[in-house]
């Protein structure tokens, strides 16, 4: 589709091109020389676009659509007129279409060189006839003019202009860079210096038929390399060189580079990654539906149901409701930035972390088990204490009840917003901060609209006998998510680690139960069981995270050597990447792909079925899902044969394997 609109565009710029002559240009032109021409050196001059409006031109390299500049210099015996050199363009997304653009006034610089000896005074008039494209949202039209070269009067105002032209070309890097070029990607170490910061980086390539104008970048610290990877999406299978400009991010910054074939490290340090065409609004709006679904799952549910039942007693004000919603919704929106803000630090660090990393970290596991013991002996009233806010009223126990809320969500955040806040790792980091703003208002909507919506709390039931029955089958699926998280720690730590794990959210309730009743030497006792378990935990971590789960497809762990094998063979690659933790993989896994119908067509076609465990901290499956422009589980990818990848929906049925197995 993106080839037909190209043809489109080119093929409407054919059919306007005997208008253009009959109307003055959207772009508007002229030529300038930095000097008076000296013999035996180089003479610049400027060739000028001013677009009007609503009109943009072409980079070199245009990209998906459009057409660059064609030049025809008339100039003195001996002299040559060399490449154009072009300042920064832009990323022009229209419709799909992506396109290296200029939309505000700007400057190609030509440089001329005048041979030695040449007469220099009363040379006829230089002219260039050039042709040029102008679009718009709606229409492309060709250009021209004639252009004759202006020569500067001696004034500080051109001056100045002419250097502000020569600013905006990027520096061409001293240092050649190195690439490779395989069926799916193209990488390229560019030398940078480590201590040059950019904030939103993109490499703009020369070369035509190469890469996909559109396809997410992916950016990698080295040292004093940049390393960008790129998608594949043109026809071309080979080139001797690749050069391109480098933009930082910032208006009109970058620099030029050279590259020749050769080795490309792996590894480094992860930057943000370039690419994110999602509008923020839908981003956002993804983000507040996923933490809206939060309230449904069976860590939040007893504690959001529990709490809003505060807001029916008797006698609540609708000034104190709306405290207290205010309260929850700042509790659970400090503790979901909180989390935001720590990952998107320790991404910048250089730690390669994606979404729901908390729960590749055994201690977490660990720390969320004993909470959820606590919360859920705390349900089945076998204590009360006050640092237990859930049933309490006041704005200090709504905020506590919020932090407490975001927390024990922590389990279940993964499978809901993988979009939003996959592309909360790609975008600065305000946008970031954002989304994980609009995540933690979803997971609060509930209790603070029944604070401001007294309509809602009359229907709510009243207090009675019946809320201490309640409280204690709330107890029920807190409890289940307890067990999950046993085995989750077992799966991350191992079983002596999940045991410690398990004896010190036990001994903690047998101590909060047995205070005020206990002997003190009892009391004694206790506190020192759980400081032990406490304190024994992480010398209990496994150095090898628990045997991958057995399947009936028998995959092959995941590595880039074991993909670029198995690409290798001619077969179709079937490969996704789950976790323990994460709900929607397991889902998806017992849905399409645990299934004897999934295996036999498998078999039936030569299937190579892979898969990537992203439980414990991965930095291979981390780069690769920031290849895809995932930050977090599941992610699926089919290869055809001989063919190119093929991302699948995040919600796999059982017919999507099998259309692919048997095509």
């Amino acid at each position: 589709m993106r080839y037909l609109a190209a043809m489109l565009v080119l093929g409407c710029a054919i059919l306007a091109a005997p208008l253009a002559a009959q109307r003055e240009n959207y772009i508007a032109a002229d030529l300038v020389a930095e000097s008076q021409p000296q013999a035996g050196e180089t003479l610049t001059v400027a060739l000028r676009f001013r677009p009007k409006e609503g009109w943009h031109g072409y980079w070199s390299n245009p990209g998906e659509a459009g057409l660059g500049m064609e030049l025809d210099w008339t100039l003195p015996e001996g002299w040559q007129a060399g490449e154009p050199r072009y300042p920064v363009p832009e990323v022009l997304n229209l419709f799909g279409i992506v396109n290296h653009a200029y939309e505000r006034d700007y400057a190609v610089l030509v440089p001329i060189e005048v041979p030695a000896g040449a007469a220099v005074q009363n040379i006829a008039p230089i002219t260039l006839d050039a042709l040029w494209l102008a679009c718009s949202d709606e229409l492309c039209v060709p250009e021209g003019a004639t252009l004759t070269l202006r020569y500067p009067q001696q004034s500080d105002a051109q001056r100045v202009q002419f250097d502000a032209h020569r600013a905006a070309i990027p520096p061409m890097i001293d240092q050649a860079g190195t690439f490779a070029l395989t069926q799916e990607r193209l990488r390229i170490a560019i030398p940078l210096p480590a201590e040059l910061s950019i904030n939103n980086p993109h490499v703009f390539i020369e070369q035509r038929d190469v890469v996909d104008y559109g396809g997410v970048q992916t950016f990698v610290r080295e040292g004093d390399l940049l390393v960008v990877e790129i998608p594949r999406g043109g026809l071309r299978d080979e080139a001797g060189e690749i050069s391109g400009i480098l933009a930082f991010g910032t208006e009109g910054a970058g620099v030029q580079f050279v590259a020749a074939q050769g080795e490309v490290p792996t590894g480094g340090t992860a930057l943000r990654t370039s690419g994110t065409n999602a509008p923020l609004l839908l981003l956002l709006g993804g983000a507040l539906l996923g933490g809206l679904l939060l309230n449904l799952m069976p860590c939040v549910f007893p504690i959001l149901s529990l709490k809003a039942l505060t807001l029916a007693r008797a006698g609540e004000s609708k000034m104190q409701a709306r405290r207290e919603g205010l309260a929850y919704t700042a509790g659970v929106m400090l503790a979901v930035l909180a989390l935001g803000a720590l990952m998107l630090a320790l991404r910048a660090a250089g730690e390669q972390v994606g979404w729901a990393f908390q729960l590749q970290q055994p201690l977490v596991v660990a720390g969320l088990l004993v909470l959820v013991t606590l919360i859920t002996a705390n349900l089945a009233d076998l204590f009360e204490l006050p640092m237990m806010p859930i049933r309490t009223g006041g704005q200090g126990s709504a905020f506590a009840t919020g932090l407490l809320a975001a927390v024990v969500a922590t389990p279940c955040t993964g499978p809901f917003m993988a979009a939003a806040l996959g592309a909360a790792l790609l975008l600065p980091v305000t946008q970031a901060l954002l989304l994980f703003a609009a995540l933690g208002l979803g997971l609060a909507l509930p209790f603070l609209l029944l604070g401001y919506i007294p309509a809602l709390r009359s229907r709510l039931p009243k207090p009675g006998g019946w809320m201490e029955r309640f409280r204690k089958i709330m107890a029920i699926p807190m409890g289940l998510t307890g067990l999950a998280l046993v085995w989750l720690a077992w799966r991350v730590g191992g079983a002596h680690f999940a045991f410690t794990a398990v004896g010190a959210g036990v001994t903690l309730t047998i101590l909060f139960a047995s205070l005020g009743r206990a002997s003190r030497p009892m009391q004694a006792l206790l506190l020192v069981i759980p400081a032990y378990f406490l304190v024994a935990l992480p010398f209990r971590v496994e150095e090898q995270a628990s045997a991958a789960v057995e399947s009936v497809l028998d995959p092959t762990p995941y590595s880039e050597a074991a993909l670029a094998e198995a690409r290798a063979s001619g077969r179709p690659v079937f490969l996704w990447f789950t976790a323990d933790w994460c709900v929607t993989c397991k889902v998806n896994e017992s849905i399409a792909i645990e299934r004897e119908a999934t295996r036999a067509a498998f078999d039936q076609a030569g299937v190579v079925a892979m898969r990537g465990d992203w439980t414990r901290a991965d930095p291979a499956i981390t780069r690769y899902l920031e290849i895809w422009g995932a930050a977090g589980v599941p992610l699926y990818v089919w290869y055809p044969a001989g063919g190119e990848g093929e991302q699948l929906p995040q919600v796999l049925t059982p017919d999507i394997l099998l259309e692919r197995a048997g095509g």
